[in-house]
């Protein structure tokens, strides 16, 4: 390919390529020229600094633009004032598109030394957008080897960098082929897959590419940069790439933002604060007084790719252009759930992946769309902005907290549209809860907790269950009970899943360790064991408060529905650690919640028994009799409590309230055997005075012996008008009453 200008032949300095470009001017006031709008009246205070600026710029650019020969940095003042210029200025408020081309040239031409070219290269920080054809003809450089390879590996690192800063990518997409020859070069060959994998598209995926990078990953090894092209382009074309690769995804590249993301922010900050009616112009930021960073600049679609003049142009030149490679709707243009179903299968996704998450129209496409590259890339780049940005992560980053904060809030919300987690969310949470304090972003991360995808269990343990245990352990009691509430959700997650995914097994989004039964039927049983687990030992330490009795019935009236509601073959009854602390509440919401769980476990229990004696189906999975033996035991502990007033002579469980009469004689509660039923129970007691004062106004003894017989039936009614529905379930399905004279005859035995 031929340089666009021969170095021989000096250009007309700043030329305009296009109309969507700034001019000095406008870069010097801090804005963009509009053609229809100008922004001249827009003067800044510091005006006159901004024109010595621009004049220092300009004369910078002409040096830099003009130099013909090898030119040494020592003892040359001229060169050692211009850079310094170019640095100040590139560093204060960004360079103007119209700069990029004299800078890349001159970089990669090796007229200067390799310590001028590096510190040119690391000065290339946009103050808007980069012209493509700056890029195309620098990168046409790279054939004449002019440049040496330290500067070549810099130059691809600031490409990788300022790929979504480009204002178009279809001449870049042409060179897709160039880039692909650089592979050979081992030192490259990482960032150039890096430039490919934002490159490829399906018509990208050739035959002898497929080949080409088999040999080479047979001459390197199984090098990361490899396998995420090759995934890529498995996605693409599966009958293409037979060969098993990692299924899980991982960072596959290394960071190449180094030398210019602190200057990114940096410019941007500044652009910002002295300019804050056109900020939303600088960098494709478009959220006004805002300090968003990189994932902020791609939450939105660049405003150079919504140039409306130039879209007219830009379609009649798809038509003929050398580097079109197939015709697609502009994504900027779809506005309408109508436009998508039209254009579906014509739509392209940006390059900025991030700018997906704030558009309903393009996750409802992920919704339906079977194209997993799309997935790929969202992941990857989710990926490697979590990593970054984490603030308890990476030193220096507890002052952009709430930023983290928001982006975190619009990834949870992404994955509520979608209704899945993202893989790449995951591998972000193993590794930052190990060093996670419970308090930074604690909202965000415990939502995020509750999509994490289906995993094995040992991945769960090591990464999940284990550190959230010493959080959980050692935090406040507000903290546990949001622990819980997250377990509770994530649980309901995988079940839903479940039920969505129960008769298309060969979907292709099903994660490989759970296309059979027993995989979600394992991690779910541990899951539900690890939540009875850390309850108990909770209840424990913080004395059986109700609030935190609560959040733990309410995770388990999930846990009771699981074979009817969600067609699960599981039941896990809660341990005794849970169960007894309920049954015992000094709170009648508490017991309320108990009665219904045991309601809802008896109904799917029987309904799972029907099942097994019935001969019309095979059934994979029976419930185990150790679960009807923990039903019939607590069964057996509750009715003897709050109706038979026999639980301390009848409760079998080996932690239940079975105890001898002497021992309950040395308590010097005189009527002890009932000192639990639904009249005497310390969550009921105050439900029986006010039903005595209803029913003997004139009595104030408060004689609870008053209420057996028909007065018995009466303060039952009294207790389910009270909204205790609970009780009313579980009273009317777990106690025979035969007859209204059994039941009487039960009544008078309570008291």
């Amino acid at each position: 390919m031929q340089r666009r200008q021969s170095s021989k032949t000096p250009k007309q300095p700043l030329q305009i390529h296009h109309k969507n470009q700034t001019d000095l001017s406008a870069w010097r006031k801090g804005g963009r020229i509009d053609p229809e709008k100008s922004v001249q009246n827009h003067q800044s205070p510091t005006n006159q600094k901004s024109d010595s600026n621009q004049d220092s710029l300009e004369q910078a650019l002409s040096y830099f633009e003009k130099v013909q020969d090898h030119v040494s940095l020592k003892k040359n003042n001229v060169l050692q004032k211009h850079l310094i210029t170019v640095e100040s200025i590139a560093l204060q408020r960004g360079l103007p598109p119209e700069g990029f081309d004299v800078l890349l040239n001159v970089a990669l031409s090796g007229k200067l030394a390799d310590t001028v070219n590096t510190r040119l290269l690391k000065s290339l920080v946009p103050a808007s957008v980069i012209p493509e054809t700056s890029v195309v003809s620098s990168v046409s450089w790279l054939c004449v080897s002019k440049c040496s390879g330290n500067i070549q590996l810099l130059f691809l690192r600031w490409l990788i960098t300022m790929f979504d800063f480009i204002d178009h990518k279809e001449q870049l997409h042409a060179l897709y082929g160039f880039f692909f020859s650089f592979l050979q070069d081992e030192k490259m060959c990482p960032y150039v897959c890096h430039l490919l994998y934002l490159l490829t598209r399906k018509e990208s995926v050739k035959p002898f590419r497929i080949r080409r990078l088999l040999d080479l990953q047979a001459k390197m090894g199984m090098q990361s940069h490899l396998q995420a092209l090759l995934s890529l382009y498995k996605l693409f074309c599966p009958e293409l790439v037979t060969i098993t690769l990692p299924g899980k995804m991982k960072t596959y590249f290394k960071n190449s933002e180094g030398p210019w993301k602190a200057a990114i922010n940096a410019v941007r900050r500044r652009n910002q604060e002295n300019s804050p009616v056109l900020q939303p112009l600088f960098l494709g930021t478009a959220q006004p007084q805002s300090r968003k960073r990189k994932w902020n600049t791609q939450l939105i679609i660049p405003a150079s790719s919504t140039n409306k003049n130039n879209l007219e142009e830009d379609r009649e030149k798809n038509r003929v252009d050398l580097y079109s490679m197939n015709e697609s709707f502009p994504v900027e243009q779809l506005q309408t759930f109508s436009q998508l179903l039209q254009n579906i299968h014509h739509l392209e996704f940006p390059s900025q992946m991030g700018s997906v998450l704030t558009n309903p129209l393009l996750l409802h496409y992920m919704n339906c769309t079977k194209d997993e590259s799309i997935y790929l890339r969202l992941y990857y780049w989710m990926g490697q902005t979590l990593q970054e940005e984490c603030t308890w992560c990476v030193a220096d980053n507890n002052q952009y907290e709430e930023e983290f904060k928001d982006f975190l809030e619009t990834v949870y919300k992404t994955e509520c549209f979608l209704q899945e987690g993202f893989s790449s969310c995951e591998e972000f949470l193993y590794k930052s809860l190990p060093l996670w304090d419970g308090f930074c972003c604690r909202s965000q991360i415990l939502r995020l907790v509750s999509w994490i995808p289906l995993s094995s269990f040992s991945e769960m343990k090591s990464h999940l269950y284990d550190p959230l245990a010493q959080l959980f352990f050692t935090s406040s009691l507000y903290f546990k009970c949001s622990v819980l509430e997250s377990l509770k959700e994530l649980l309901q997650n995988w079940l839903n899943w479940h039920v969505i995914h129960l008769d298309s097994e060969s979907d292709s989004q099903v994660h490989s360790l759970n296309t059979t039964l027993s995989g979600l039927v394992n991690v779910v049983a541990e899951l539900i064991h690890f939540v009875g687990w850390i309850s108990t030992v909770a209840l424990r330490l913080e004395n059986n408060p109700t609030f935190l009795l609560y959040f733990i019935l309410d995770f388990y009236e999930t846990v009771c529905d699981m074979y009817l509601r969600y067609n699960l073959p599981l039941l896990i009854m809660p341990p005794a650690g849970v169960f007894y602390p309920a049954l015992l509440s000094m709170d009648s919401v508490s017991l309320n919640q108990l009665c219904y769980i045991m309601y809802r476990y008896r109904t799917n229990l029987v309904a799972a028994k029907e099942n097994e004696l019935s001969k019309t189906k095979i059934l994979q999975f029976k419930f185990s009799s150790q679960t009807y033996q923990e039903y019939n035991q607590y069964i057996i502990a509750m009715v003897g409590c709050l109706w038979t007033s026999s639980a301390f002579q009848k409760d079998i469980h080996p932690q239940g309230l079975r105890m001898d009469d002497e021992l309950l004689k040395k308590t010097t509660v005189q009527e002890f055997k009932t000192s639990f039923n639904i009249v005497y129970h310390p969550a009921m007691m105050g439900y029986a005075v006010l039903f005595l004062q209803q029913a003997w106004p004139d009595d104030t003894t408060f004689n609870f012996s008053l209420i057996k017989g028909k007065k018995w039936n009466w303060y039952l009614e009294y207790l389910y008008a009270q909204g205790l529905k609970g009780l009313k379930v579980f009273i009317e399905s777990s106690i025979n009453r035969v007859s209204q004279a059994s039941h009487s005859k039960a009544g008078n035995v309570q008291v």
